[in-house]
């Protein structure tokens, strides 16, 4: 290359080299500066990585490590992390010059024909067919003036982070769900042991009433109602162990085992749900993987407004190629048979017929997207804390509600079972009592499973440990 064309080269790219397309900035957003279920404004405690341990339940620790080493749909994102990386290396190699080896030996035939034309009259014909040798080193490397290689690179960057925090979301996800599933089983087990419980007074209701009936004590509307009351009992018995295998073969799924090889322990008591402070709106937002993926992926949609811009400028590659070529083999590797040319090649985009512009307008629509995506996700995030206050304080209220009553019907109980014995009822008061009974201490036992998934789903909420 010639040393003026050379530096007027080099006095171009440093008077034109920039970066186009827009800077990322992150959205602004309108934030509550408390949470409309929550009086508290301090900040949140800090929150361990295996949040699951603040509920002092060995199991629910075993399954939740189970599930973050089996579960599939964990991998399943962790390939996706993998293959974000490859595509990030990928883009990142634009930086770089791009070489090659092309070795070529081919046999070519010219034709006579064409050959003899361009001959004077009388002119002998060359020979027509030879063997032609070549071995280049191709060099390609494009000048990045634009922008365009770095803002892929931006992009490409942005899209692997997405992945990552997807993964952490994805962990989220898993451990909250074994959680959800372990205390709603452990919730059905408790109704199972009081449904269990109700059978064996009400079987011996049933002998007793059979009994009195036997002694002319009792009719055979009182023998048929004790029946009734077994009978439905061990049907709610039946619903109840339903639920709980089809909660178990969850759980299996979800610690990537086949549920025929799978079985959970019984819980001999629910744990008191931890107590954790929701914070201020703004520090949730951040601890939230999903949120910082969706930020994630505006910045690379972003990125691609600026890929798309640098499409309608002049691209600049350094192009070249050195190495041997001959006719024969005989002189291949002598010093005659060496070639080499290298030199600037600029490509400019004239007429596309609208492909540069639609391909700027479809960037610029998926920021739009993108945006939109970013400011639900928010709003998704700020919901989900609200509903897990409200089901916290609410739950606890309805839970005390429940146990009031609960110490009320087994009074009423008790004593429609005296009025009966003394004559003073028929059974039908009874039944209608203890079936009251039974009713609450199911409300019960389900609110207590309840109050655990809440705290659960508070700490899934506020983005738990990552």
């Amino acid at each position: 290359m010639p040393p003026v064309t050379a530096r007027a080269l080099g006095a171009s790219l440093l008077l034109t080299s920039c970066t186009v397309g827009p800077d990322f900035a992150a959205p602004e957003l309108k934030l509550p500066g408390r949470w409309k279920q929550s009086s508290a404004t301090k900040a949140t405690m800090p929150v361990p990585d295996t949040w699951w341990t603040l509920f002092r339940d060995s199991e629910l620790n075993s399954l939740v490590n189970r599930a973050l080493a089996g579960n599939q749909e964990l991998a399943g994102a962790l390939a996706r992390v993998q293959s974000a990386r490859a595509l990030s290396q990928i883009e990142r190699a634009a930086w770089f010059p791009q070489l090659g080896i092309l070795n070529t030996a081919t046999f070519e035939r010219l034709s006579a024909k064409s050959v003899g034309a361009n001959l004077p009259s009388g002119a002998s014909l060359p020979e027509l067919e030879r063997d032609r040798y070549r071995l280049f080193l191709d060099l390609n490397y494009e000048l990045d003036l634009w922008g365009r290689v770095r803002r892929g690179v931006e992009g490409a960057r942005a899209r692997e982070q997405a992945q990552r925090d997807l993964v952490d979301a994805q962990r989220l996800i898993v451990a909250a769900e074994v959680a959800r599933h372990h205390f709603l089983t452990a919730s059905l087990e408790a109704q199972s042991r009081i449904l269990k419980e109700t059978v064996d007074l009400r079987q011996e209701a049933l002998t007793l009433q059979n009994s009195r009936f036997q002694g002319g004590l009792a009719n055979e509307m009182d023998v048929a109602r004790a029946r009734t009351e077994l009978e439905l009992t061990r049907a709610d018995l039946v619903a109840i162990e339903r639920q709980r295998g089809s909660l178990e073969h969850a759980l299996a799924v979800l610690c990537g085992e086949p549920p025929a090889d799978f079985q959970k322990q019984r819980s001999a008591r629910l744990p008191a749900p931890p107590r954790v402070p929701a914070g201020l709106p703004s520090t949730v937002l951040q601890r939230r993987p999903d949120l910082r993926a969706a930020e994630q992926n505006l910045r690379a949609a972003n990125a691609a407004i600026g890929v798309a811009t640098a499409d309608f400028f002049p691209s600049f590659r350094l192009v070249g190629t050195a190495g041997l070529e001959s006719v024969g083999s005989e002189d291949f590797l002598q010093g005659r048979a060496k070639t080499a040319n290298l030199g600037p090649q600029v490509t400019l985009p004239i007429f596309q017929g609208g492909r540069l512009l639609g391909g700027l307008r479809g960037t610029r629509a998926r920021h739009e997207e993108a945006i939109a995506t970013y400011k639900q996700t928010v709003l998704t995030v700020l919901r989900e804390v609200e509903d897990a206050l409200l089901d916290a304080r609410t739950f606890e209220r309805q839970r005390a509600a429940v146990a009031s009553a609960v110490a009320s019907a087994q009074e009423t109980a008790k004593l429609a079972r005296l009025r009966y014995d003394r004559g003073l009822s028929n059974y039908f008061e009874v039944v209608d009592a203890e079936r009251v009974v039974l009713a609450a201490r199911l409300s019960q036992a389900q609110l207590d499973g309840q109050r655990l998934v809440a705290a659960v789903q508070m700490l899934r909420a506020l983005g738990g440990g990552w």
